[in-house]
């Protein structure tokens, strides 16, 4: 059983990936259905070799430099206007990379805000009944050094990212343990340009990871 068991069938599916430049990768933003270069592309290629019988359509909404409060101001024009089965979220990074250096850096405060506008789109998700949420969780690789930094901004918001994924009955994927594994194991290069933006092979990182959970959801069918 596969990822298809999730969804009450129609004559058409829809997967939005939506989030920040982890996500958007070149995307033509003014090209209807453009996926750009990085993981929603290898997942639309994967699903689409897997299930060549089945109406699939793809988008990608990611937008370069989002934080969570940027997703939130245009979730009803890129999310909920396209009607999606499935809706996939990355985003977190700019809210920690974007306040490096200022006040709201690592404060409770600026913890609390990032998770009373991520609730409001999981809200706004709930209400227009799509059941089929994806949350990834953002991550930073010591690469450049300084990134260390940023664990005491990022890993809070990583925690609310997976108390919600649990709140609400999303899938989750742990994507910050997952690169700091690989790059400890092969080298932090290998898998982001930056500490942030992946490499293609990181981007095979996340598609695999992604897919994986996707296709491990039938062990809830009965619930």
């Amino acid at each position: 059983m596969g990822i298809f068991s999730w969804f009450k069938r129609r004559e058409t599916m829809r997967i939005l990936f939506i989030g920040d430049s982890i996500t958007d990768v070149g995307r033509t933003q003014t090209k209807y259905g453009a996926l750009g270069h990085g993981y929603p592309l290898l997942i639309s290629g994967a699903l689409t070799k897997d299930y060549p019988t089945e109406a699939i359509e793809f988008f990608n909404r990611g937008i370069s430099g989002n934080q969570v409060s940027d997703l939130k101001a245009r979730f009803e024009t890129d999310c909920l206007a396209l009607n999606p089965d499935v809706v996939s979220i990355l985003i977190g990074i700019n809210d920690t990379w974007h306040t490096v250096g200022t006040k709201q850096f690592g404060t409770p405060v600026a913890a609390e805000k990032f998770e009373a506008d991520y609730r409001e789109i999981l809200n706004q998700l709930k209400q227009a009944r799509v059941k089929k949420i994806i949350l990834l969780e953002p991550f930073v690789l010591p690469y450049p050094a300084d990134r260390k930094t940023w664990r005491c901004d990022l890993d809070p918001k990583i925690q609310i990212v997976r108390k919600l994924a649990l709140e609400f009955d999303t899938l989750f994927v742990p994507l910050d343990g997952i690169f700091n594994q690989l790059g400890i194991r092969y080298g932090f290069d290998k898998f982001t340009l930056d500490g942030v933006h992946p490499t293609p092979a990181g981007h095979q990182v996340i598609a695999e990871q992604w897919l994986a959970a996707a296709s491990s959801e039938w062990l809830f069918e009965s619930s």
